[in-house]
């Protein structure tokens, strides 16, 4: 069951670019057995609160590099959802 108020967090959240979707499969494949070893083998996360929960997940248990690859993520899923939004 989704957390209430969830909804409406991940609306205002950017989806990523397919560029940045492989960028995330290829930081959890990195670092699945180091810091994701509990989840399944071919889990991916799906929605921006997945997302964020895995990259949380690697930066507490990833080394310097895999903690700033998972902050640009995290800063990809910021972005506002809309840019025309944002100027109105």
């Amino acid at each position: 069951m989704d957390r209430p108020g969830a909804g409406p967090y991940n609306r205002r959240m950017a989806a990523l670019s397919p560029g940045e979707s492989l960028e995330l499969r290829a930081l959890v494949d990195e670092y699945r057995s180091r810091c994701l070893w509990f989840l399944r083998i071919d889990y991916y996360p799906g929605t921006i609160e997945e997302m964020l929960r895995v990259l949380d997940a690697i930066q507490r248990g990833g080394d310097r590099a895999a903690f700033q690859r998972a902050a640009e993520i995290k800063r990809w899923l910021s972005r506002p959802s809309s840019a025309t939004s944002a100027g109105s």
